[in-house]
Parts: structure tokens; C-alpha cells; sequence
């Protein structure tokens, strides 16, 4: 009787270790999917650290619009954006829009910034970025 016990104990932590390991993955995913995007699609104007180039890509460190209101951002990534000021240094180069990507690789890149660069935004889902792109 007491082996039944340790059998179910076991298959009880397995399972509990499973899902544990599968809700880490799932968290992590949009992430790795999102710096995946940002390297192919971003880094070469915004670096590989968020800084921009001077009076050309503007910085995300600290990104009042990065932080902002998702919607805006969602627009940007979507729209593409020219001629913006931000903590008083103007740039100049045009963002061009990438409404090629999917919902979900906008969704991914935009958390990724969110998290990251000295940001602290919540994450973008993919039917934020579907919402916007029906607008």
C-alpha cells in the first residue's frame, strides 16, 4: 500500500514539474521571439542596446513612447513614423511601417522592448495589434 503512495507522490511532482517547465516556456517564448525580430528588423537603426543614432533613430532606453501607451506604439511599428523630437533632440530618418509582420511578431518585438532598455511596460498581445491594425 505505501508503494502506491510514493508512486502517486511521484506522478504528482512530474506533473507539477511539467507544467512549471511548460508556463516557463510560454512566458519566455514571446521574448526570444521578439529580440529574434528585433535583431533582424531594428537593431540596425535602434542597436543592439536600445541607444538609436544620434539625430537619425531615436533611442528606446527609457522610451517615453516605448512606455507610453500601446496603442501609439502599436501605430508606429504598424504606420512607421517621421520627424520626431524626443527629450529635445529631433530625428530625421523615417521609420518605414512593417505592417508585413504578423500580429504576433509585432506583439513579440514590442513586449521584447518593453522588457528591455532600462523599460518597464507591459506586454503587447497579438489581438492588441490585430485591434489596431483593423483601425
Amino acid at each position: 500500500m505505501d508503494y502506491r503512495i510514493a508512486i502517486l507522490a511521484v506522478g504528482l511532482m512530474l506533473v507539477v514539474f511539467a507544467s512549471n517547465a511548460q508556463e516557463k516556456t510560454s512566458s519566455q517564448r514571446p521574448l526570444e521571439n521578439g529580440k529574434t525580430v528585433y535583431d533582424t528588423y531594428c537593431l540596425s537603426c535602434h542597436q543592439s542596446d536600445g541607444s538609436g543614432i544620434p539625430n537619425l533613430a531615436p533611442p528606446l532606453v527609457k522610451g517615453e513612447y516605448v512606455n507610453g501607451e500601446k496603442d501609439r506604439l502599436i501605430d508606429i511599428v504598424l504606420k512607421g513614423m517621421e520627424g520626431v523630437t524626443i527629450k529635445g533632440e529631433t530625428y530625421f530618418n523615417p521609420m518605414p511601417p512593417f505592417d508585413y509582420l504578423s500580429d504576433q511578431e509585432i506583439a513579440d518585438v514590442l513586449t521584447y522592448i518593453r522588457a528591455n532598455f532600462e523599460n518597464s511596460g507591459s506586454a503587447v498581445v497579438a489581438d492588441e495589434v490585430k485591434a489596431r491594425r483593423s483601425q
